[in-house]
């Protein structure tokens, strides 16, 4: 048993097509389309909302970086 060829592809397409038709098929294809489009607003409005993270600036050599400790207590 190999990959499956092109013929096999078509045949499996045929079958699929004729057990739900194309008005079902195309329904479906509109749906999932719709969905991704949705997603990917929905994806360029939360960058959007996001406020721009401020540039990382490393440390010079020889400089201390002055940082608060906390203590972590466990319940």
């Amino acid at each position: 048993m190999g990959s499956l060829s092109i013929w096999h592809w078509l045949i499996v397409l045929v079958i699929v097509m004729l057990v739900f038709g194309t008005k079902k098929l195309r329904n479906i294809g509109e749906d999932l389309g719709g969905a991704v489009k949705g997603f990917k607003e929905g994806m360029k409005e939360a960058n959007a909302d996001a406020p721009p993270a401020a540039p990382q600036v490393p440390p010079k050599v020889g400089e201390t970086i002055d940082v608060e400790v906390k203590e972590k207590t466990t319940s």
